[in-house]
């Protein structure tokens, strides 16, 4: 009886270790559309602010910020859909309507002013809310915000990220690129 209850004992002991490791693994490897979407043209979302420049039009000129619904409020032609579009499809956009008894040929350029935001959390000097930079990777990330705590597992984070409006979690080492609107969480280490 005493050698039964040490094996079921053992097998009990060896399921719950086995379900806590599980556990901490409920992140996957990022998906390939993860990477794909660093490569691929810039898609503006809300917090963008945009430069719009209509060619000798200084009344048209200006920045102009995507809002909570994903619309630039542009002057004579009003709410313009921009979530999910590139630059060129938005100038494109802008430039039609203002064709449509407006301008006679609108010339229409636009560039980001400021990328929307990037989160930075867990184990960091100082988690929050952080301007992007083109070009920032997660360890530039994680500097920007103080650098790792003492706790912090080093060796790759997972980052949520919005690929053609679904968000997706995966886990990234730490000198993969990031995107604006990407949430970066450090996990504690184990041991």
């Amino acid at each position: 009886m005493t050698s039964a209850r040490l094996q079921s004992g053992l097998a009990l002991a060896a399921l719950s270790l086995c379900l806590a490791v599980s556990g901490c693994s409920s992140y996957q490897p990022a998906p390939k559309a993860f990477h794909e979407a660093t490569i691929q043209p810039y898609r503006v979302d809300s917090g963008d602010r945009l430069r719009i420049s209509v060619f000798e039009q200084a009344g048209l000129t200006g920045s102009y910020t995507v809002d909570q619904a994903g619309y630039v409020a542009f002057p004579l032609i009003g709410a313009v859909p921009s979530r999910g579009h590139t630059l060129p499809e938005m100038e494109k956009m802008i430039a039609s309507k203002l064709r449509e008894g407006y301008l006679r040929d609108p010339d229409v350029t636009i560039e980001v002013d400021r990328y929307r935001s990037v989160f930075i959390m867990g184990e960091v000097g100082q988690a929050g809310q952080y301007s992007y930079v083109p070009g920032m990777t997660v360890q530039n990330a994680i500097a920007v915000a103080g650098g790792y705590s003492p706790r912090a597992n080093q060796a790759n984070v997972d980052v949520t990220r919005k690929i053609n409006g679904r968000i997706l979690t995966g886990r990234v080492s730490i000198s993969d690129p990031i995107m604006a609107g990407d949430t970066i969480y450090v996990r504690e280490r184990l041991f």
